[in-house]
């Protein structure tokens, strides 16, 4: 129908006409009360936002010549981030002769995530970013909906 005719009925029947289809071949029209669907969209919206969850990325540093009192409390510590729901990267960072031994960063992250896979998975596995060997833990996905679970019952 011609633009004239329908904002004609739509000024009989008290409502607004809002273009849906701008870009379709003919344009598309819809009679509606446009404040109740800014409403109802923006309902829709923040119930969406309700739902979605942020991915934290928590980071646990070694240095290549750790005691092992220490590198058992920052174990624990990842794995207390896994099973709140949180990503963990675990860093190992090298300062200067100690680059000449790589080996010994890539033993701590093989012990790391051996003592971790029962609740992790590995999402992006070893590897060497200038001075920093890095690993990549999500939790395992039982892990992971049980936290979502358990924060959205709080």
């Amino acid at each position: 129908m011609t633009v004239q005719e329908a904002v004609r009925i739509a000024r009989e029947r008290n409502a607004d006409l809002v273009e849906v289809a701008p870009t379709a071949a003919p344009p598309v029209c819809r009679l509606l009360d446009y404040g109740r669907f800014k409403y109802e969209q923006a309902k829709k919206d923040k119930e969406a936002r309700k739902h979605q969850r942020t991915v934290v990325v928590r980071e646990i540093r070694f240095r290549p010549k750790i005691d092992a009192h220490d590198f058992d409390f920052k174990v624990r510590q990842a794995h207390k981030h896994l099973e709140e729901g949180d990503k963990v990267k675990v860093s190992v960072l090298f300062r200067g002769r100690e680059m000449a031994h790589p080996e010994l960063g890539q033993g701590i992250l093989e012990r790391v995530t051996t003592i971790l896979k029962e609740i992790s998975v590995v999402e992006k596995p070893l590897e060497m970013e200038g001075r920093n060997m890095n690993v990549i833990l999500t939790p395992s996905a039982q892990k992971a909906q049980k936290a979502i679970a358990e924060r959205q019952s709080v």
